[in-house]
């Protein structure tokens, strides 16, 4: 117990919020980092992997940012059947 009380001394409250906080923290980091890689926003994925904002930058991301980029439409996949040649019957006419 005395390794905990001399962590809460050194960080300046105690650790139980310290826990709470690094775990909303990287709760919503992982969150905007999946999104951003979804969203193929190499910027803000280094950005938000660099700063630490207690999740204030990720949920920014998540609710306003990510909807500004433009959504490209899929491109429509065109199923197209070959044609099989059609067997000549090994049958002769007469």
């Amino acid at each position: 117990m005395a390794n905990y009380d001399m962590i809460a001394q050194q960080i300046g409250g105690p650790l139980w919020l310290f826990v709470i906080i690094v775990v909303w923290t990287m709760v919503w980091k992982l969150l905007a980092l999946w999104k951003a890689a979804r969203n193929k926003d190499v910027a803000w994925f280094v950005v938000m992997g660099i700063l630490n904002t207690i999740g204030i930058l990720p949920i920014l991301y998540i609710y306003i940012f990510s909807k500004w980029t433009k959504k490209k439409p899929m491109k429509e996949i065109k199923v197209v059947k070959k044609k099989t040649p059609k067997k000549k019957s090994s049958k002769k006419k007469k």
